[in-house]
């Protein structure tokens, strides 16, 4: 019998606790510790039955382990990132990969180079309605697609912010944190985006972030996208509120995105697939949608079950270090545009 892929989580907050929950529902997957420099922290991990660390370091020369998981500030992804690859450990970093683009250039070079896995945590794609909507998309059943919009709103408390104050500095606000994920799923869509236009708005709860930005994206294709994000917005329309990934966000019955298509629209996370009747293409005939079927795994677990396939070389990363920095390209770039008010060209 092969013995159990052994990961640590590093950061145990929020998104820490969440990858630890996941690592104990996968087979095959045991959490071999939690490192984080906070004693408090760390006896949170002890009492829900962790080992734990203090350090990166101490972590990966403390014995046998096959992964890290990176579930820290952004600020430090890229700096514990390259203290893996050094060490030759594989490494699934939260998103968004880094705070800027040109520094994770030199971590996915470097992994290249070693032949070290860098994995990203844009978990969505890991859900099986994308899956299917991918599926769909690729079929040419709703044919070229034209158009995107996709809507990020909701309102974080304002103990989001003071349980963690690193969240009111720079590279935190819902563009880099929030939208970095729609971005993603836009790109995994609908494909590269190649010029973006963007306005923002400081935070009205104070920080050195913005609280509401959109985006014109015009993707490679020809395609052009619409997205808007907002953290101090009360609004049923986002992800985390209508996809049910995780239970804490209350479930609505709207959607998020719609992408419209030459033959066919498709909303999601509802996965409705609409179409005028067979014969007719025109807004006098009669339109409807039927609605997907598709399984409803858990995303994160999901992508610990990849990571761990991944580990063993069963699988490339779906959410590989290049694809991570692309998405954070865009991000940077609609952080550019909203402060110049110029196109940027990708």
């Amino acid at each position: 019998m092969k013995r159990p892929i052994a990961l640590s989580v590093v950061g145990y907050g929020l998104v820490g606790r969440r990858h630890a929950a996941a690592i104990g529902q996968v087979r095959g997957v045991e959490l071999a510790s939690v490192v984080d420099p906070d004693p408090a922290a760390r006896a949170l991990a002890e009492a829900d039955g962790h080992a734990s660390l203090a350090s990166l370091e101490a972590c990966l020369e403390s014995g046998q382990l096959d992964g890290v998981i990176l579930a820290t500030p952004n600020a430090l992804h890229v700096e514990q990132a390259l203290v893996c690859v050094e060490a030759g450990c594989p490494v699934l970093i939260e998103k968004p990969i880094a705070t800027r683009a040109s520094e994770a250039e030199g971590l996915v070079a470097l992994a290249d180079a070693r032949g070290v896995p860098i994995l990203v945590g844009h978990h969505r794609r890991h859900n099986p309605l994308i899956h299917r909507a991918r599926e769909i998309i690729e079929s040419g059943e709703i044919g070229e697609i034209r158009a995107v919009q996709a809507t990020c709103w909701f309102y974080k408390p304002d103990a989001y912010f003071d349980e963690a104050p690193w969240r009111r500095q720079v590279g935190a606000g819902p563009v880099s944190v929030n939208l970095v994920h729609d971005v993603d799923l836009l790109r995994y869509l609908c494909g590269d985006v190649a010029t973006v236009r963007a306005v923002a708005r400081p935070a009205a709860r104070g920080g050195q972030n913005e609280d509401v930005a959109s985006a014109l994206l015009e993707f490679a294709s020809g395609a052009i996208g619409t997205v808007t994000v907002s953290d101090s917005i009360v609004a049923p329309w986002s992800w985390e509120m209508t996809a049910g990934e995780y239970p804490i966000y209350p479930r609505t019955s709207q959607s998020c995105y719609l992408i419209g298509g030459s033959a066919g629209s498709l909303s999601l996370p509802d996965l409705r697939v609409w179409s005028h009747a067979k014969g007719g293409r025109d807004w006098w005939t009669p339109i409807s949608a039927r609605s997907e079927i598709r399984d409803a795994t858990d995303p994160l677990v999901n992508q610990i079950v990849h990571f761990a396939d991944v580990i063993r070389g069963d699988a490339r990363p779906l959410v590989s270090g290049e694809e991570g920095v692309r998405t954070l390209r865009v991000i940077e770039a609609i952080q550019q545009a909203a402060a110049t008010g110029a196109c940027v060209k990708l």
